[in-house]
């Protein structure tokens, strides 16, 4: 009998779903879905990395990309299970389909110890882990709290969670600090206070509670709205009126900060991993791109990115409030989203308490540089660039064959998902000796890519 079999479930949509499902517009619902599940491809590229893996996927996942994935990480015994249903919670799906999931736990019967991971350790997750348990498998879930706390992932996930840790922890840790702001109960009050707030500071942003990739999330500036109060107060209602889930959930109204976008790109990040036995592991921070309105966009990782001082500043903010989701009993990965103020302020936006946007590409560089990674090589990932048509995966490999990336030299081009580019989106990471040499690949596969098109 083998030693152990890692089972990881992709269960991204699952994680967003009461987000996802109260979206009013069916058409950006479906939108949302397909965007989530296509960036399967990117979590089996980090985590097929040489370790026996059932991964389970909501889609299939093309033999091409298998085997480019193959190539690049030298994978040995990887399995790629889909379920037959669709109801979106993928770990409900996996326990409805019984011949997936007999055929999951005779292979897993193979092997001493299973290890369970997962996207998010979601109520689903939970589920399907009793399941096997009473199928007489021996569950080992590293990444995931112990039942009793499995609160911790939604509440420290949330927007109003984490703004109600920073306010408790105000006097014994002054650096962990949020945009002045209130957690609001319904649409009508939001729009009154979220008016008063615009009026006299010339901007306000408004998030919903369980809003993820700028989803859920309005900026407005100087001259987005009306400068009068009762007609600012009347548009914000007329906008908040128009998703469901403003009125679902609860709403944070807080001030709109004045970034400093030669901090970090304006937006620093840090991502830990809190390890079974309560062990905290800071993994690297870096900048994030992100657009106007506040979508996600991509990250930039090395050493330099941020200066000595702020550097430490954030890790030890990151370190502050990792040691408090550990003592309430959270496990698993969770990064901060921050904001660098032009006032020499560094800002926490949210936390994220799942895998991120950055946990995939994280494991993917560990494996091809090493632990040194954050010194040795400038890592650029973006997530969203637009093809003017959709391109066979096998096509894209092939016109960007000379960029691509070379184990030999540790530099290149690296292609995250093969079923984005059925959406016209190409998600793709360059690893470079330096800054200089990544962008100047990413511009040198923008004209490939422009020629192509």
């Amino acid at each position: 009998m083998t030693s152990e079999l890692v089972i990881y479930l992709y269960n991204v949509v699952e994680d967003e779903w009461s987000f996802i499902s109260s979206l009013s517009n069916p058409i950006e619902q479906a939108q949302e879905i397909d965007s989530s599940r296509t960036s399967v491809d990117t979590y089996f590229l980090g985590y097929a990395n040489g370790q026996n893996l059932l991964f389970v996927s909501p889609i299939k996942i093309s033999s091409d990309f298998q085997r480019y994935t193959k190539n690049l990480t030298n994978y040995k015994n990887t399995q790629v299970v889909v379920p037959q249903a669709h109801s979106h919670l993928l770990c409900l799906d996996l326990i409805n389909d019984k011949q997936t999931l007999e055929a999951l736990i005779t292979e897993a019967k193979k092997y001493q110890k299973i290890t369970l991971i997962s996207y998010a350790a979601t109520p689903e997750f939970f589920q399907l882990k009793q399941v096997l348990i009473n199928k007489g498998l021996n569950i080992y879930c590293p990444e995931a709290p112990e039942i009793e706390s499995a609160w911790t992932v939604n509440f420290f996930g949330s927007k109003s969670g984490i703004r109600q840790l920073a306010q408790k922890s105000a006097a014994v840790e002054p650096d962990f600090t949020m945009p002045e702001g209130v957690i609001v109960v319904g649409i009508y009050n939001a729009a009154k206070i979220a008016a008063n707030k615009y009026i006299k500071q010339k901007g306000v942003v408004i998030k919903t509670n369980k809003g993820s990739s700028g989803n859920g999330l309005l900026i407005f500036r100087e001259n987005d709205l009306p400068n009068d109060y009762l007609s600012c107060e009347q548009k914000l209602t007329e906008i908040l009126k128009s998703e469901p889930y403003w009125e679902r959930f609860p709403i944070i109204v807080e001030d709109l900060i004045s970034i400093n976008y030669g901090v970090a790109n304006g937006y620093p990040n840090v991502e830990f991993k809190i390890h079974k036995s309560g062990r905290i592991e800071m993994l690297y921070y870096c900048s994030l791109a992100v657009t106007k309105d506040g979508a996600f966009l991509g990250i930039d990782i090395h050493e330099d990115i941020i200066n000595d001082r702020l550097s430490t500043m954030i890790v030890d903010t990151g370190y502050f409030v990792a040691e408090r989701l550990a003592a309430e009993g959270y496990r698993g990965y969770f990064d901060i989203d921050m904001i660098a103020g032009k006032n020499n302020k560094i800002y926490v936006c949210e936390t994220n308490t799942r895998n991120t946007g950055g946990t995939d590409i994280y494991k993917l560089v560990l494996r091809l540089i090493g632990k040194e990674f954050m010194d040795e090589r400038y890592i650029l990932s973006r997530t969203h660039y637009h093809l003017a048509k959709a391109v066979r995966f096998e096509e894209i490999l092939s016109s960007l064959k000379s960029l691509l990336y070379n184990r030999r030299n540790k530099e290149g081009l690296i292609i995250n998902s093969a079923s984005r580019l059925k959406q016209q989106e190409l998600i793709y990471t360059i690893i470079g000796k330096n800054k200089r040499r990544a962008y100047q690949t990413e511009q040198e596969v923008f004209k490939i890519l422009k020629s192509l098109n």
